[in-house]
């Protein structure tokens, strides 16, 4: 294959939930053929440039996801192998991101509030925003306010991503806002909320910078917010 039929392959495959071959994807007969992984180490040993791997093959397929999602083509699960799949293409090409001196849009932490430990909404937003070029530092679940501050303040995050999907667990949002504030970091960090009882009200009323209704939508955001910060 030459680089233009890689990047359509690769693409097709992020779109089809394709990790490697051992995946049927969406359509269902593709076992046996290349999946993402194969494609995207095809590509680097064919002299690929990553930026290209990343922009006419990761972003764009997510995009397409993004809106069979929206129309309702594609379910949960279907967006979940997506994701991995971009997970997957985002691991074989880090190396590679450093070596060609691709800069990182941005720092990010994201975390599920103390008391939750629902992770999978929190991992989808994760891995696309780390697609879309973002350096993504992962807390995991069950976050204290005082730690999530801590890592925003010491790694000097530019964004911080808060996830919650129990309504007695989205009050910790709140506390975590208090206590940026205190620690004199507010001023530093976009803050952005999502999650099941989460609203754009509800991150109105704590001073959140924005709310999220899906991991689309936290990348657009976070490339708004970007843009608004140049």
């Amino acid at each position: 294959m030459n680089v233009d039929e890689l990047l359509i392959e690769i693409r097709t495959n992020v779109i089809l939930g394709r990790v490697d071959e051992s995946d049927e994807g969406y359509d269902g007969d593709r076992i046996g053929q290349p999946g993402v992984s194969e494609l995207v180490n095809e590509a680097l040993a064919n002299g690929v440039p990553v930026k290209r791997v990343l922009s006419e093959a990761l972003s764009d397929a997510m995009e397409v996801v993004g809106k069979k999602y929206e129309t309702k083509e594609y379910l949960i699960p279907d967006m979940l192998a997506s994701a991995e799949c971009v997970g997957t293409a985002m691991d074989i090409l880090e190396p590679q991101l450093v070596d060609a001196g691709v800069d990182s849009k941005g720092r990010c932490v994201v975390a599920t509030v103390e008391g939750d430990l629902h992770d999978i909404g929190k991992n989808i937003v994760a891995t696309l925003i780390k697609g879309a070029g973002y350096e993504i530092i992962d807390l995991g679940t069950s976050v204290p306010a005082d730690r999530i501050v801590e890592v925003v303040r010491d790694k000097q995050a530019q964004f911080l991503g808060l996830s919650a999907l129990l309504s007695t667990t989205m009050t910790k949002m709140p506390v975590v806002m208090e206590q940026l504030q205190a620690a004199g970091v507010r001023g530093d960090v976009s803050v952005l909320v999502g999650g099941a009882p989460v609203s754009a009200s509800f991150a109105e009323q704590i001073g959140a910078d924005a709310y999220c209704r899906d991991a689309f939508e936290a990348v657009d955001t976070l490339e708004r917010l970007q843009r608004e910060h140049e």
